[in-house]
């Protein structure tokens, strides 16, 4: 019968507790004193949960990326794993060579040089200095810095230490990488770079890898499996696509609850005080208001609002961005001939897009105005949140799952109808 493997992380039942504030008077120290020796209870921190009975395992190879909102305990949980602190209840299992890059420039001393700090680092990471000197060239050309690398690391940029410091991380034959937000450092050509050299590591070496970011797609093109955070706890443990979408629908139930809030005091918007905003409205076949609408179906807006200053041949924009101000569409009406002014008064304009493409998801509105000289004279985010429902041209595991476009195809001279929807645009006043 043959032995199964060991995971090559586990993680069981951890807690990890800290105590919020500090004492920092010295009358605060002194009264904690008067009260300890009168026998009398003393000012404690008020203690704060980070990580809470937390438990999963991982396998060797796999490549598990770890998502969650600020303060879901994804940093600490990574410092854990690293072994830069440790946990308040529960151990941890790590069974491998581990090079963590979890902060920028951490393991960097400020007063050496770039060169120095290679091979002090790549010996913490139990590099031999022969190997060190190897690979030497190889991780000061990665990092780009030639030019900087006899420089004292205390005059480089945040940029310039994470490349440094990601260069020599990922150069150790490590079993384990354990990554923190550092994939979107430097212009496009070094992330490529990173992309690049991150998917060496997991397909060529076959490395297991931890990779906390909220770059979603990032996480959907490299990871196998995702785990989502929430308040110290692993909330779901699964596929990427299947755990993207529930932190997208976590996500957006939050925002659209809290806009809810907001829209009950004053809407987000900027306004020069020539346009007063009324409403925001989408409506269906039956000319009903609505708070959603069939993927591939009609998307119609109605904005109403007041005009206190007559506006000659104003500009027009109506557009939708996803929740988190990913903006997809606008259209203007600047391309209308004789665009008619606005007087003092109330007026409507529909916004309407006879095939909207984009699939299911929550999505927002947004409205802006400028005058004939491209003043902007009002302007609005997420003015009306709505959802597109998914429908059985909907394909679920597709990727990046965000448009349809309509497309026409040829399969060997013959001509080919698309399913999709046609995605066109239309605004009238």
């Amino acid at each position: 019968m043959t032995e199964l493997a060991m995971p090559i992380i586990e993680v069981n039942h951890v807690s990890k507790e800290y105590r919020l504030g500090t004492l920092t008077s010295l009358k605060d120290s002194a009264q904690n004193l008067l009260r300890r020796m009168c026998r009398r209870p003393v000012i404690r921190r008020k203690p704060f949960k980070a990580l809470d009975d937390m438990d999963f395992t991982i396998d060797e190879s796999e490549v598990v990326g770890i998502i969650g909102n600020n303060g879901a305990g994804k940093s600490t949980l990574l410092k854990l794993l690293a072994n830069v602190t440790t946990p308040s209840s529960g151990t941890i299992a790590v069974r491998g060579k581990v090079a963590p890059l979890i902060e920028v420039g951490a393991g960097l001393v400020p007063d050496l040089t770039g060169r120095e700090n290679v091979f002090l680092n790549a010996t913490i990471l139990g590099i031999s200095r022969a190997d060190i000197a190897k690979k030497f060239d190889e991780i000061v050309g990665f990092a780009e810095m030639e030019n900087f690398i006899d420089t004292p690391i205390k005059r480089y940029s945040s940029g310039m230490k994470i490349r440094l410091a990601f260069a020599i991380a990922t150069s150790v034959d490590a079993e384990i990488l354990i990554i923190d937000e550092v994939l979107a450092v430097g212009d496009l050509a070094f992330q490529r770079k990173c992309f690049e050299r991150m998917e060496n590591l997991i397909k060529g070496r076959g490395s297991t890898v931890l990779i906390v970011s909220h770059n979603i797609r990032q996480i959907e093109r490299m990871c196998s499996r995702v785990l989502l955070l929430d308040q110290g706890k692993v909330v779901a443990d699964g596929s990427p696509l299947e755990i993207t979408d529930l932190f997208y629908r976590r996500s957006n139930e939050k925002i659209e609850s809290e806009h809810k809030k907001l829209q009950q005091g004053k809407l987000h918007k900027y306004s020069s005080g020539e346009i007063e905003l009324l409403s925001v409205e989408l409506l269906n076949e039956q000319n009903q208001t609505t708070d959603s609408i069939p993927s591939g179906g009609t998307l119609r807006v109605r904005v109403k609002f007041n005009v206190n200053q007559i506006l000659r041949r104003p500009e027009i924009v109506v557009g939708t961005h996803t929740t988190d101000f990913f903006y997809l569409s606008a259209s203007s009406t600047a391309l209308i001939e004789n665009r008619p002014d606005l007087d003092v008064g109330s007026h409507e304009v529909e916004y309407i897009v006879p095939s909207f493409p984009l699939v299911a998801g929550t999505y927002c509105v947004r409205f802006a105005i400028f005058d004939q000289n491209q003043r902007k004279v009002f302007t609005g985010e997420t003015l009306k949140i709505f959802t597109v429902l998914p429908t059985a041209l909907e394909i679920r595991d597709a990727p990046m799952r965000r448009l349809y476009l309509p497309t026409h195809w040829r399969l060997d001279g013959v001509p080919h109808s698309s399913p999709t929807p046609a995605a066109e645009m239309v605004a009238s006043i």
